[in-house]
């Protein structure tokens, strides 16, 4: 623990030293040092980030950085109400078990066969990503695919990081997906349907490429699946793991999670029609229909508040965020925006590789999360010009870049932990690298290519 620590002050020193050469003033290099030193803390210690950037965020009122009430104005309290609303309607669909009863129906749909099968779990990774986010979803694929690969007797390994390499793919694809994608969504000034015209299209001609890698990648693992099917398609165990019946609490859940993911994908219609300012709505739909859930499942509403609402994350976000608002009152990000126009000549081209890849091999690293809160300020410093193609290339990169390393993103370290646990197994950081990189890679380079090149995005 020591040599972190003498690490972490070392890098901390050294961005102090640094920002000096790119025209930071003593107070703002102060700044930028103390937010480094936070973010750092929650790297080399992340069962001890709150306590890294709660002892952060108050230096920064004791050099009189911020204000209480720039504090509240930062903290992006409009993003924590939209991700504790979809929390507890997630809960509610968990507690229905709802999400097990839909992949089941689709599996009996489906002609199983090893390449049928794997296909149908990376397109549900993918899509229920999207849906519901990227923790959940991959909670709910990593137990479907170990019951699975149990009863085949197969090594789950394989399909569980595939699995994940396609759950963080598909969390670009809606403000729903990932918290990054409300607040790029929020400070973006972008809408759900910018996002089903954006980034849903782009993910999903990034996940036809990858499957069909991870197809030729795993192509003797998936020769072995189909034999194994061939063993147990008459098994009673396996006919009743498929064949789930609906219950009534799947139907009402159902409709609730429905209604809400309608009405986000219609806010930017509503508040045109009632005249509310932008983005109202996709924060206030979640909390309506949360407030709804609590109604209805009143008896639980205590367990859905209390254990379902991941309120250590929250308050992390809070805390994070308002420390980054701060970079950009204080004028650094302006400042980091002109050096980096200056050493790009401007050129839209670069700046759009230089936001992504940099972002992307950062995320590889660092949580997604403190990455985009960190980049934000630059990037409001570019002007409105410029920004739309950016923020695609900010999103892009976070989400992507998470599958370069078994702790890119919290989806990749949720799944390995629930490997072990159920089966003991360990994945190698060599292991993981091996296909990380290359679809990490392989899917930044096809969402650059899209940037520059599809008109959408232009």
């Amino acid at each position: 623990m020591s040599k972190k620590i003498i690490f972490l002050l070392l890098l901390s020193f050294l961005a102090v030293l640094g920002s000096s050469f790119c025209g930071l003033n003593l107070r703002q290099s102060v700044i930028l040092g103390i937010f480094v030193t936070s973010i750092l803390g929650t790297l080399f210690f992340w069962e001890l980030r709150l306590s890294f950037i709660f002892i952060g965020s108050g230096l920064l009122f004791l050099i009189h950085a911020i204000n209480l009430e720039q504090f509240i104005q930062f903290a992006s309290l409009d993003v924590i109400l939209f991700l504790i609303g979809m929390m507890i309607i997630v809960a509610m669909l968990e507690e229905a078990g709802l999400f097990n009863w839909l992949v089941s129906k689709i599996l009996t749909l489906a002609g199983l066969n090893g390449r049928r099968l794997f296909g149908i779990l990376m397109i549900l990774s993918f899509v229920l990503s999207g849906i519901m986010g990227e923790v959940t979803s991959i909670l709910i694929m990593g137990n479907t695919i170990l019951l699975f690969t149990e009863l085949l007797e197969i090594n789950p390994t394989p399909l569980i990081i595939s699995s994940v390499l396609c759950t963080n793919i598909g969390s670009a694809t809606t403000v729903m997906g990932n918290p990054i994608g409300v607040l790029i969504a929020l400070r973006g000034k972008l809408t759900f349907e910018s996002f089903i015209s954006h980034a849903l299209s782009a993910s999903f001609l990034i996940l036809l490429v990858v499957i069909a890698l991870l197809l030729f990648w795993h192509r003797k693992y998936i020769k072995f699946i189909d034999q194994q099917l061939r063993l147990y398609t008459e098994n009673e165990l396996f006919q009743n793991l498929i064949t789930t019946r609906t219950s009534n609490h799947i139907r009402t859940s159902l409709i609730i999670f429905a209604l809400t993911v309608i009405a986000i994908s219609l806010h930017h219609r509503l508040e045109l029609l009632a005249g509310l300012e932008e983005n109202t709505l996709l924060i206030i739909i979640p909390i309506i229909f949360a407030g709804l859930v609590l109604l209805i499942y009143r008896h639980k509403l205590q367990y859905f508040v209390e254990t379902k609402v991941d309120w250590l994350s929250l308050l992390f976000f809070m805390f994070l965020f308002a420390q980054a608002g701060v970079l950009r009152y204080s004028g650094i990000g302006n400042i980091l925006a002109e050096k980096i126009l200056k050493l790009t000549g401007a050129n839209k081209n670069l700046l759009v590789g230089g936001i992504l890849f940099s972002s992307g091999l950062i995320s590889s690293v660092l949580d997604n999360t403190v990455t985009v809160s960190s980049f934000i300020p630059v990037l409001l410093g570019f002007g409105q010009e410029r920004l739309k193609a950016l923020w695609w290339a900010l999103l892009f990169g976070a989400c992507y870049g998470g599958n370069i390393t078994l702790i890119g993103s919290t989806a990749n370290i949720v799944a390995l932990g629930l490997l072990n646990k159920k089966t003991k197994i360990k994945v190698s950081a060599m292991e993981w690298l091996k296909i990380g990189l290359v679809i990490g890679l392989l899917s930044m380079l096809v969402a650059y290519l899209a940037i520059i090149f599809l008109p959408i995005f232009s």
